[in-house]
């Protein structure tokens, strides 16, 4: 088998933690929702370029079936697995539905929305579906907990994890389960929890902290109830945007010291990390799971390509043909808004800082421009860069009436709202996730989802697609967990090229897909193995 390597983001090592990044509340953070958190607690009570990432044995085991998927006895369809509880019928409903409930009143908790008496039923209703709705919209954690679940190799895990609450992680946390850890949960965005999902979980016995519609304060609180348990320390976090590790880090220097490792999904988490790494502050092994080819194609192009279209025409009912749109960015993200929009007959212009993503902006017949140049045309400002202030109060000001300003970054920090919340500008909310800014003058600019990431706030995303980064995500536990001592060091790591072959290979078989198999003397010519890893760690798909 080829050697794997390590790989570090140097790009990255520039990068500095944000001089305004919150620090640990020791006090309640007001108590404007104090009743919401007594009733959701009560619910829940530096590496070289060159080191070799090996594959740990219990992975070794899993891994085997990818040498098996050429036969003709692996092309049949998955068997369902049989719902075993309720709880699991409802995470299938929400699933099959992308059920997102909307509040009318975004201060009050999932508590007083959803009962159980509610769930219950919806979940009585639906008994006969689930099995099926789980094979289908997620194939690759039901194989996964077929083939792995026997011998359990998260067992004694104890994984704290900070994501998007939603159906789809209300799988990958049933199959972390299934495998043998034991989970606590926040959500990584105030707007993007599914209510009857949190409580179903909650129901079922994982701890569950978040509710749509939290306040920033809420926000930090439910982060640090999820950590602040007496007699359960963390081994894994799971985080999508860096905060739970950031808190961890700050408030518990003491637990963070005793976890085995961290996973990472989104970019602005893994810039934190690298730049952790960098300033030698980095005391646990870290993997990036954002730049495996798994979760840059799927999660950020493909996603994003459906995605970006639902949550847009959901909040403000737009058509996009011959309206001027301008994308800040042109990563994986940006690249999948620019196609969809395109394709619906929209005048896309991007913004750039990297030459090379410009110069294939340029090939795929997009204008690169600079948002000075084209702040005052465009009817859509959508971010997508992962990075800081991009979108400013001097650019609010030359937007013309009606401009509809978005972000399809992870943090709310691409937009400069602090410079639009000022006494001579007016606030109106005018539906659910859209508010108007109103100048003096009259004029209006829609911003959506309070500049937060627009397809988990204002539509659901693709099952089929959240299959793959939930599995590269629990692939990347069980490696971090079962990982002899001294494997990873002080560092942040990419997901084996192997293991993103694997997660791939999972997700074939809903196609009736059937891999062409290497003969020895073609492998040998290759100079690879004819069972893979097929590409060089510098490759780029």
């Amino acid at each position: 088998m080829a050697e794997e390597k390590n790989q570090r983001g140097d790009s990255c090592e520039d990068r500095a933690l944000p001089d305004d990044y919150p620090e640990p509340c020791l006090e309640d953070g007001g108590e404007a929702h104090e009743d919401v958190r007594e009733n959701a607690s009560a619910a829940t009570e530096g590496s070289s370029s060159d080191r070799a990432v090996k594959v740990s044995p219990d992975l070794l085991q899993m891994l085997e079936a990818l040498e098996k998927r050429r036969s003709h006895q692996t092309r049949g369809q998955v068997e369902p697995e049989a719902s075993e509880d309720g709880t699991r019928e409802l995470i299938t409903e929400a699933l099959r539905t992308n059920m997102q409930i909307q509040l009318t009143d975004q201060q009050q908790g999932f508590n007083k929305h959803v009962t159980k008496s509610d769930h219950r039923s919806l979940s009585r209703s639906n008994s006969q579906r689930s099995a099926e709705s789980f094979s289908s919209d997620m194939p690759a954690l039901m194989i996964l907990r077929k083939r792995t679940g026997g011998e359990k190799p998260l067992a004694g895990a104890k994984v704290v994890g900070c994501t998007h609450i939603t159906a789809q992680t209300a799988v990958l946390i049933e199959t972390l389960a299934a495998l043998g850890a034991q989970c606590r949960w926040a959500a990584c965005n105030i707007f993007s929890t599914q209510n009857a999902v949190a409580a179903a979980l909650a129901d079922g016995g994982t701890p569950v902290f978040a509710w749509k519609g939290e306040s920033e304060d809420d926000f930090w609180w439910c982060i640090d109830r999820c950590v602040a348990a007496d007699t359960w320390t963390p081994d894994l976090i799971l985080d999508d945007g860096g905060d739970l590790t950031h808190w961890i880090y700050k408030k518990y220097p003491n637990v963070f010291k005793k976890v085995r490792g961290i996973v990472e999904e989104s970019v602005t988490g893994v810039y934190r990390l690298y730049q952790l790494s960098k300033e030698g502050k980095l005391c646990v092994p870290a993997m990036n799971v954002n730049d495996s080819v798994t979760k840059q194609k799927f999660d950020n192009l493909y996603c994003c390509k459906e995605s970006i279209l639902d949550g847009l025409k959901r909040a403000t009912e737009i058509m996009f043909g011959g309206k001027q749109v301008v994308v800040c960015g042109y990563g994986e993200v940006g690249k999948g808004s620019c196609i969809a929009l395109k394709a619906l007959g929209a005048v896309v212009n991007v913004t750039e800082v990297d030459p090379i993503c410009a110069l294939q902006a340029c090939m795929d017949g997009i204008r690169v421009t600079t948002l000075n140049e084209i702040v005052r045309q465009v009817d859509m400002v959508i971010t997508c860069t992962g990075s800081k202030n991009v979108v400013v109060r001097e650019h609010f000001d030359q937007m013309k009436n009606g401009c509809i300003v978005c972000n399809m970054g992870h943090s709310n920090t691409e937009i400069d709202l602090a410079s639009v919340r000022t006494a001579e500008l007016k606030w109106q909310h005018v539906r659910p996730h859209v508010d108007h800014i109103i100048w003096p003058d009259g004029k209006r600019v829609a911003l959506l989802a309070e500049g937060r990431l627009l397809n988990l706030t204002c539509s659901p995303v693709p099952s089929f697609v959240l299959s793959v980064t939930a599995t590269t995500q629990a692939m990347a536990l069980i490696e971090l967990y079962n990982a002899p001592k001294g494997r990873y060091k002080q560092d942040v790591y990419l997901l084996p090229k192997k293991m993103d072959e694997y997660v791939s290979s999972l997700h074939l078989p809903i196609f009736d897909a059937h891999l062409t198999e290497l003969t020895d003397d073609q492998a040998k010519y290759l100079g690879i193995s004819k069972h893979g890893p097929f590409k060089a760690n510098y490759y780029r798909y």
